[in-house]
């Protein structure tokens, strides 16, 4: 078996052969070129509804160049007159794309890493997205909060990734998204997404796999007043869905594969109890205390 990786310009991705690289180059070049060029000049010149149709265009355009079949379900729950704060599962950077099907206008909550980027830095900036430090927990919140009543106050969609990271499945949501669509006013759209680490598994691997398939669950919106107490089970029945879903099964958290991740903020759902005493354990054997004192204190979830 052939495990080279053939590196695309950027560093980034790669593919498995050189006709692979062929065809993402050629593409590259459209969707980093004229395509991205003119995402940047609504973004900036043109009014919001313009740059939001420029982007899913490019989004559009990007899915066809990865040759992703879209299974979506539920898009009939979603109300254009309605601003979400819109609450996805989280497997890959390709969740993006996805999510424009949509069609709804969105502001996006991402992590300010990505400021650095080449392209897509430019494009958070410019566009008017979010950046925010998870590790900085209250800063992140007060941010949150700010950006979620503003994009409700101009009748738009904010996105926000309750689990914060891409691990896996295991992934425990933060809470502070519901509390923000609670001080806002908003309606929670849950989105359970499968399949996109399939399409490219960043950070673990460079490798972009073309003709995924990928599936979209939209779920019952949940209004303001309906969401005390509602995360934890929100966030059970949104995993049951992904684990449900036959043709595109969610990506799984493995550290010993895919590292500890120390030092960013991520908790692992309770309910996978044997990864969530993994971590305990290492995270105690980091911090230099033993692991039954950590449990003592309790989950760290917030």
């Amino acid at each position: 078996m052939n495990d080279r990786i053939y590196m695309l310009p950027g560093g980034r991705a790669g593919v498995r052969n050189r006709r692979q690289w062929l065809r993402a180059a050629v593409w590259g070049a459209w969707l980093f070129g004229p395509m991205y060029l003119a995402v940047m000049a609504a973004s900036r010149y043109g009014s919001r509804s313009l740059a939001q149709r420029a982007i899913r265009t490019w989004a559009e355009q990007t899915i066809r160049a990865l040759r992703i079949t879209l299974e979506i379900r539920g898009l009939e729950r979603v109300d254009p007159a309605v601003s979400y704060v819109v609450m996805p599962l989280h497997e890959s950077l390709v969740d993006g794309l996805v999510l424009q099907r949509l069609h709804l206008p969105m502001t996006w909550v991402v992590r300010d890493e990505f400021l650095h980027w080449r392209f897509v830095g430019p494009f958070l900036r410019t566009s008017g997205q979010v950046a925010v430090c998870p590790e900085e927990a209250a800063a992140t919140y007060r941010a949150l909060l700010r950006a979620t009543k503003a994009t409700v106050h101009r009748c738009e969609s904010i996105v926000v990734f309750p689990q914060g990271a891409i691990l896996g499945i295991e992934a425990a949501f933060q809470r502070g998204a519901f509390a923000a669509s609670r001080a806002a006013g908003a309606h929670v759209l849950p989105v359970v997404i499968t399949g996109t680490h399939r399409v490219w598994e960043h950070p673990y691997t460079p490798l972009v796999r073309f003709g995924q398939h990928v599936t979209v669950e939209i779920l019952d919106p949940i209004a303001p007043e309906d969401l005390d107490g509602a995360g934890v089970d929100l966030e059970h029945r949104m995993k049951e869905a992904a684990l449900a879903h036959e043709r595109s099964s969610p990506r799984r958290y493995d550290p010993d594969r895919d590292g500890w991740w120390d030092g960013y903020r991520f908790d692992i759902d309770p309910g996978f109890s044997v990864i969530a005493a993994k971590v305990a354990a290492h995270r105690s054997e980091v911090r230099g205390e033993p692991p039954f004192q950590r449990s003592m204190r309790g989950s760290s979830r917030p």
